[in-house]
């Protein structure tokens, strides 16, 4: 493999290099290629500007933020980049958008697109996250720092850039094109089925060959994973009040008077340490893990590849830690992420939080968590497991409220979405790892469960961080010859396409 990947990416583009490119049935010419190549060339500034000025919009469902705006946005982007029939979708929660595009092809791609991002505090971030502004960072190139740069408008933005220099080289896709856009995916989707089972967009949604979600995840030294699968999530409230409790106080009192009355807060703490070991490693829940599928041979292969490819240390020092669960070597490290359902503390309030101290007994505590699940757990039954556990220890006073979540997600290793994804890694020369099972959550099981059934997965060039988190970035023009920019990522949602409808 050549160590320039970034030189073999355009190569590959312009010539057809090696036999995955040569000109076949159903595939695309090199030249038609190498149009596309010259117009998204052309496209660059365009395209970095439509990213930053959906990054200036952000809708947040959390906070009922640019709803109606940012539906209204993706129904615009999804209309200049060529779908037709776009439309936004009611739901019980907020609107998704929906547009579709018939080539005449033989095949069918679906496309899945979240339009919101997640909460920010500006005082956190380097730049305001709202600018998206284009600055250096060392060691990759330029990038835009924003809020949802690379969780997802980043690597969205860029597959839009590949159907914009398609259209402007006059080049059709070589597939029909599904795209199904989301506003709740940061509050774990919902509504996000009522979108999907919508008729004609389940009937479209069949005929695909499957279905993802653009990413940017290439690491420093140019390589991907193939995510297989995704674990499942639920995201809730744990809350105990005075009031419920029948305990304690109503409302926040005079912190002395602990000495004679019941503390919500302690309470809800107390719930919270019956959900796990004493470590806070391992779910304790009654029940937990009667349906939790271990890892198969071929998994545990998988994940020793990649442990074996990786890089421990480069992994820690992005992370900030120094060390793993139990001190884990990595390989075990890996299998217990891809493996262990996990309860997750997301955040804690009670009371005041403000500067200094406020002498007070608060009468309310809420506990935000997530709950990470595996095969083959399923959001109904893990939700009943933990009030059914709470409820045994005396705790029915605290209360459960879901907001979102859905199942884990898992796609066969031999579907012509996952061979497709290998083919074009391995056309472009980026060395692809196939991973069991991204520890992340995406609704994708809302696509490989009935009546849907299709293969579900992520797919990529380009790089980026900082989901969900301040001075998130993605990348847009590369210094790093190993790691592509927006206009070598934009080729390569190009290739994916020709790929699958080079597939038999």
């Amino acid at each position: 493999m050549m160590h320039d990947r970034r030189t073999l990416i355009r190569n590959s583009m312009l010539l057809g290099a090696g036999m995955a490119l040569l000109p076949q049935p159903g595939f695309a010419k090199a030249d038609a290629r190498a149009a596309i190549r010259k117009a998204a060339l052309a496209n660059k500034a365009a395209d970095i500007k439509r990213l930053q000025d959906w990054i200036g919009l952000p809708t947040i469902a959390a906070e009922n933020r640019n709803v109606a705006e940012g539906a209204a946005y993706m129904e615009e982007l999804a209309k200049a980049a060529g779908f037709t029939g776009v439309r936004q979708v009611k739901t019980d929660g907020l609107p998704g958008v929906v547009g579709f595009m018939d080539n005449g092809a033989k095949h069918t791609l679906g496309i899945y697109f979240m339009y919101d991002v997640k909460q920010f505090d500006p005082a956190e971030w380097q730049s305001p996250p709202l600018e998206a502004r284009l600055v250096d960072k060392p060691g990759w190139g330029q990038v835009v720092i924003g809020r949802g740069a690379v969780n997802q408008k980043g690597p969205e933005a860029t597959l839009l850039a590949a159907l914009h220099a398609m259209k402007a080289a006059g080049v059709n896709p070589p597939v029909n094109l599904v795209l199904v856009a989301e506003g709740e995916e940061e509050i774990g989707s919902p509504h996000f089925r009522q979108i999907v089972e919508t008729p004609d967009v389940l009937a479209a949604l069949r005929k695909t060959a499957g279905i993802f979600i653009p990413a940017g995840w290439q690491n420093a030294n140019g390589k991907v994973d193939v995510n297989l699968g995704s674990k499942g999530i639920i995201e809730l409230e744990l809350i105990a009040s005075g009031e419920k409790w029948g305990r304690g106080p109503k409302q926040d009192i005079h912190s002395s008077l602990k000495a004679m009355v019941d503390s919500p807060v302690w309470r809800l703490v107390h719930a919270l340490n019956t959900l796990v070991t004493p470590d806070g490693n391992t779910v304790a829940i009654d029940g937990w893990f009667e349906n939790v599928r271990k890892l198969t041979p071929r998994e545990k292969e998988l994940i020793a590849k990649v442990a074996s490819a990786g890089d421990e240390a480069q992994q820690k020092a992005q992370l900030g830690v120094t060390h793993w669960i139990d001190d884990l070597p990595y390989n075990q490290a890996l299998e217990r992420l891809a493996q262990e359902p996990t309860v997750n503390i997301e955040g804690l309030v009670a009371g005041y939080t403000g500067p200094g101290g406020k002498t007070v007994l608060p009468g309310r505590a809420v506990a935000k968590l997530d709950l990470r699940l595996v095969p083959n757990q399923t959001r109904a039954e893990a939700t009943q497991k933990l009030r059914a556990h709470l409820d045994a220890r005396g705790f029915k006073d605290i209360e459960l409220n879901v907001s979102g979540g859905y199942d884990p997600t898992e796609t066969a290793e031999s579907s012509r979405l996952i061979q497709a994804e290998l083919a074009t890694y391995r056309a472009l020369g980026v060395e692809a790892a196939l991973n069991p099972r991204l520890a992340g959550s995406w609704p994708g099981a809302v696509f490989t469960a009935p009546p849907v059934s299709i293969p579900a997965g992520h797919f990529g060039l380009g790089s980026g961080a900082g989901a969900h988190a301040p001075n998130e970035w993605y990348l847009v023009e590369s210094t790093n010859p190993k790691v592509a920019g927006i206009t070598d990522a934009t080729m390569g949602y190009v290739e994916i396409m020709y790929q699958l409808a080079a597939g038999r």
